[in-house]
């Protein structure tokens, strides 16, 4: 064999790879940019013209996107053939995305665009699920959202289950996760006689970042950080646009970094989380140790009632909540000296709660991080509502649903 032919049988594997990737960037770039024009993508992206017409009419008989007329900007006149531009092609995917908590299942339907078509909640018959009470309780979950959306199973995509612990996002593995009694388990492969969908499932803050991509304050910013919080304390790491989720699908847990040695108990085992401090649970054992404060209300009710004493001036749950917050600061600043970001999410339940995003919780990270007059990161505050989590399952529903489309155009290449 020649060099010259050596050097060709080495470069031909990675043509349909690079197809693949040239596929991914154009629809994320129009994803990103709602609609867009053929020659926009082309001056943005440094792809030629002809490449970027090819993609595209790929991309439009896949179903991902479609052309639409532009719309004239007031004082605008048309002349001669309306400029068409892309947009991604709404009806072509529905999917559920479903976030399940010790309290209830909330799930909704989205298209691939993020219109919202419908969503349902039902109850959790315990804290932690038995095999079968998950299978039917997921199944019953995907039967009711459907409904709400005037749809049938076969009419969606795929399913996306966010849960809090630890995933292997790939395969849908659980490591562990406090929702379960059974641990280390693939749960798609749980469901797959009762549930005739693809099934990907996901750590619940990692969900919640890819929402932000897709929807979010993270549309337009390639590096950025998600902290959420409410049972748990979660972190989502987007990276050059990508979750960033560890070797083992057990990378970001920033809920479970150390604050305090041989400091309070978490639910994980160990000692001394931050999770520990200021997620739902650690704030109400708080202030359990105090007698005067007995309720026999569920625990969202506790949580505002404690809430409600703070800010009426009582001490002991001010103390509870300022020690929080302290300890909030110190995890911020750490993540702002590991990485450096332009941008901090702050998202979940908790965001109601005024404690964890005051003055001076930020002038606390700002003291205790290494900036030496550069910039602090930007801080933004989104309250999703109560289906933030259930959208994050969701966008990743659609995120695998879009790649198995694209996978499936590079298997024609190969074929090919």
């Amino acid at each position: 064999m020649t060099n010259k032919a050596r050097s060709q049988s080495k470069k031909t594997p990675q043509i349909p790879e690079q197809r693949n990737q040239g596929r991914h960037l154009v629809f994320s770039h129009i994803r990103n940019n709602h609609q867009t024009a053929r020659i926009d993508i082309a001056n943005e992206t440094g792809m030629s013209p002809a490449t970027i017409t090819t993609i595209t009419a790929e991309l439009i008989s896949a179903g991902l996107i479609e052309e639409v007329d532009r719309v004239a900007e007031p004082g605008q006149t048309r002349r001669g053939r309306p400029r068409v531009d892309l947009k991604l092609r709404g009806s072509s995917h529905c999917v559920v995305g479903m976030k399940i908590t010790n309290r209830y299942v909330t799930a909704v339907i989205l298209d691939l665009e993020g219109k919202q078509l419908g969503k349902a909640q039902l109850p959790m018959p315990r804290p932690r699920l038995k095999r079968e009470e998950a299978q039917d309780l997921i199944r019953r979950t995907v039967e009711a959202v459907a409904q709400s959306a005037g749809l049938r199973i076969e009419d969606l995509s795929s399913v996306g289950i966010g849960v809090p612990g630890t995933v292997h996002a790939e395969s849908g593995y659980i490591d562990w996760c406090p929702l379960f009694e059974e641990q280390e388990f693939n749960l798609p492969e749980m469901l797959k006689d009762t549930l005739p969908l693809p099934v990907f499932v996901e750590n619940d803050a990692n969900a919640v970042a890819i929402a932000e991509l897709w929807f979010g304050y993270g549309r337009d910013t390639p590096d950025f950080l998600v902290v959420t919080i409410e049972q748990g304390v979660g972190l989502g790491i987007v990276i050059d646009g990508k979750i960033y989720r560890g070797t083992q699908g057990a990378g970001a847990e920033f809920g479970h970094t150390k604050v305090q040695l041989e400091g309070a108990l978490c639910r994980c085992g160990q000692r001394g989380c931050l999770e520990a401090y200021i997620s739902d649970y650690a704030l109400l054992r708080e202030a359990e140790l105090f007698s005067n404060w007995t309720t026999n209300a569920d625990d969202e009710r506790r949580l505002m009632d404690l809430f409600g004493r703070a800010k009426a001036g009582d001490q002991t749950a001010r103390s509870i909540f300022d020690r929080a917050s302290r300890m909030f600061a110190m995890g911020l600043a750490n993540l702002v000296n590991l990485f450096d970001p332009s941008l901090i999410i702050l998202s979940g339940e908790q965001m109601r709660f005024d404690y964890l995003y005051a003055q001076p919780v930020f002038d606390a990270v700002r003291a205790s991080t290494i900036q030496r007059g550069h910039h602090a990161p930007l801080m933004r505050i989104h309250k999703w509502g109560d289906l933030m989590w259930a959208k994050g399952a969701a966008a990743h529903a659609l995120e695998e649903t879009v790649r198995l489309c694209i996978d499936k155009l590079s298997s024609n290449d190969q074929a090919v």
